[in-house]
This record gives C-alpha cells, sequence and structure tokens, in this order.
C-alpha cells in the first residue's frame, strides 16, 4: 500500500473512530435525561404539595410520569438495539 492510499484508510478510520465516539456519548446522554426526566417531575411535584398544591390539580403528572415512563422502556430498546455494539453480538 503506497503512502496516499495508507493516509487515506488511516483518515477514514479516524473519522469512523470520532463518528462512533459520538454516537456513544449521544446514546449515553439520551439515556441519562431519558432516565432523569420523571425525577425531575417528582421533584416538581413535591415542591408544588409542599407550597399547596391538591392532589387533583398534580393528577395530569402522574398520568405524565407513566407515559414518558413507558415511552423511555421503547426508546431505550431503540437504543439498543441501533447501537453498533448490539447489533453485532446479535442483541
Amino acid at each position: 500500500m503506497n503512502a496516499q492510499v495508507s493516509t487515506t484508510v488511516q483518515q477514514a478510520v479516524d473519522e469512523m473512530t470520532a463518528a462512533v465516539a459520538a454516537e456513544t456519548t449521544l446514546d449515553a446522554s439520551i439515556d441519562t435525561f431519558i432516565d432523569s426526566v420523571p425525577d425531575l417531575i417528582a421533584a416538581a411535584v413535591a415542591q408544588a404539595q409542599a407550597n399547596g398544591a391538591t392532589p387533583a390539580q398534580l393528577a395530569a403528572f402522574d398520568t405524565l410520569t407513566q407515559t414518558m415512563t413507558a415511552n423511555a422502556a421503547t426508546v431505550k430498546a431503540a437504543l439498543t438495539a441501533n447501537t453498533p455494539a448490539a447489533a453485532a453480538s446479535g442483541t
């Protein structure tokens, strides 16, 4: 392999390595965000209760949290299924 081809191949490998690292970081960030949203809602509800909100006023947040938790499972499954390591291992 001549030096020009070797440099081109190395550049392609470097670009792919950076792309995989960015995807991995993005996947982890999405996972962290998905996991933290219900906790943020729970904290907001607790603060609202402490400030005198009634259960009836906050009932919509229970439904919202349940829906988000169910959706999070779907998103996490899609992330896992579409992550190169998962695809390579057959999971």
